[in-house]
């Protein structure tokens, strides 16, 4: 049974990639799958003796407003990584609502010091 750790090295130009090291296989059987479904892009290169450079072309029409979430498994079904993507309106409301949030907590904490200050 081979044992594998994937590392990220980067994702640039739409394209993820990253260092796979496999211990006791030949060339690595991996899957990426987004929301249940292959995607069909991975690419695996070999580096050296058990290392594999692992390359995902993004493609442009999963690219879409809110979190996209991309999962790569070997062929047992065991998660090795995932990677996510975050865009649009939708996360913008998201993280102005969190800032908001803060911000409420922030004035109330504020107003607790200054009347602590004021009576002590």
């Amino acid at each position: 049974m081979a044992k594998f750790t994937l590392t990220k090295t980067r994702l640039i130009a739409g394209v993820w990639e990253g260092s796979l090291k496999a211990e006791g296989a030949e060339k690595p059987d991996l899957v990426v799958t987004h929301q249940g479904e292959t995607v069909d892009s991975l690419q695996l290169e070999p580096e050296k003796e058990g290392v594999w450079r692992v390359k995902i072309p993004v493609p442009a029409h999963l690219i879409s407003d809110g979190v996209q979430t991309f999962i790569i498994s070997d062929n047992t079904g065991d998660t090795l990584g995932s990677f996510s993507l975050l865009s649009g309106e939708a996360l913008a409301e998201d993280i102005r609502a969190e800032v908001d949030l803060l911000r409420s907590e922030l004035d109330m904490l504020k107003q607790a010091f200054r009347h602590h200050c004021s009576n002590g």
